[in-house]
């Protein structure tokens, strides 16, 4: 088993009352000064747009039609075609007024519209803010008021929720898009409180009718705001700026040099866990950098088609017994996330009996 830390400062044992400390551990990158950073790769969009250039038609996003009341086949979208909309989707967000730090809130389920939002904060200099309502419907109004969001975007499902009397905070938005479509009861009750509501037909519409270019970040700018729950009360925001992103992939890229089983662009990533949370969010990223492919859950538990290499639990920590299972059940190699929203999430790995600093990665 190969080593991911190195002592850098030795433990103490207490005295005069004092409690004992053990040693101080870091990633083992530290021993011989970290490698520099990817001076082509600064910005979340640098991630995006080099591998747009790079694999225009590879598969990037990829969803399940329903058919007949049924998910069928998983169908894809290549990085040229979303480059395209997120093209279109930023040029109507600039025309309805969002300007450089404009705060964008997303709020529904993992799906490429949600990529699409995200990548579309990143062309433009917006600040990307996740909305969830895990910890009650108060969250959303005490986040959409606490970010000063101007714009959402909302998957179907959560548009009345949205639009709740309860949700106070919704009348300061300037507009709500939806994934899909909209209702006309729907609409009518974004207008009676002063939102101007869209399809996502009609704003991808309005971006090829004004287009405009592109307003990239700088390293240092807030790339998004993640609301974590904290230990007790409101949400608590975490600022991540871009350079948090690139950093981490680039950290990725240094530790996937030392697997024997390299990451191809034939890979697919299932994504379950909420890109409200920064593990998902940093894990697809590393994928689009890789011009590989992400698929996104649809409640395919049974069948999980022969192809999953390597499962990745988030949050709170599994059980030995649940680990050991998840691997002979589906096998494959199981470990789990062990990191902070304000480390950038997947900064360790740990599986039993050794917690070692990983970052993801995939191995034999």
């Amino acid at each position: 088993m190969k080593s991911f830390a190195t002592k850098v400062e030795e433990g103490r044992e207490g005295t005069n009352g004092k409690l004992s400390v053990g040693p101080v551990y870091r990633n083992l990158l530290s021993e011989d000064q970290f490698p520099p950073s990817d001076p082509d790769l600064t910005t979340a969009w640098d991630i995006f747009s080099v591998a747009v250039k790079k694999y225009p038609q590879n598969r990037m996003l990829g969803w399940r039609e329903y058919v007949n009341g049924k998910f069928g086949s998983y169908v894809w979208k290549t990085y040229k075609q979303v480059y395209d909309e997120v093209m279109h989707i930023g040029s109507a967000l600039h025309a309805s007024g969002a300007q450089p730090g404009s705060r964008i809130g997303v709020y529904g389920s993992n799906c490429p519209q949600w990529i699409v939002a995200m990548e579309t904060c990143c062309a433009h200099s917006l600040v990307c803010v996740p909305l969830y309502d895990t910890l009650g419907s108060g969250a959303v109004n005490f986040i959409i008021d606490h970010a000063e969001i101007d714009f959402v975007f909302v998957q179907d499902k959560k548009v009345l929720q949205l639009l709740n009397p309860d949700c106070k905070s919704a009348s300061r938005l300037k507009a709500m898009v939806c994934f899909t479509s909209l209702t006309n009861e729907e609409k009518d009750k974004a207008t009676n409180i002063g939102i101007k509501p869209y399809s996502w037909e009609e704003l991808l519409h309005m971006g090829k009718e004004n287009p405009s270019t592109i307003l990239p970040p700088q390293a240092h700018n807030i790339c998004t705001i993640m609301y974590t729950s904290g230990t007790s009360g409101d949400p608590k925001g975490v600022v991540l700026t871009h350079e948090n992103i690139t950093y981490f992939v680039r950290g990725m890229d240094i530790f996937m040099e030392q697997f024997e089983e390299k990451m191809t662009v034939e890979d697919v990533y299932l994504s379950f866990l909420p890109l409200a949370h920064i593990l998902d969010r940093t894990i697809e990223e590393y994928f689009f950098h890789k011009g590989a492919s992400v698929g996104y859950y649809h409640g395919v538990k049974a069948r999980l088609g022969g192809r999953v290499r390597l499962i990745i639990a988030g949050g709170a920590p599994l059980s030995s017994e649940i680990e050991e299972f998840l691997r002979v059940t589906s096998c494959a190699f199981v470990c789990q996330g062990y990191g902070l929203t304000e480390t950038c999430g997947s900064t360790t790995l740990a599986y039993p009996d050794e917690m070692c600093m990983l970052g993801l990665g995939l191995w034999k």
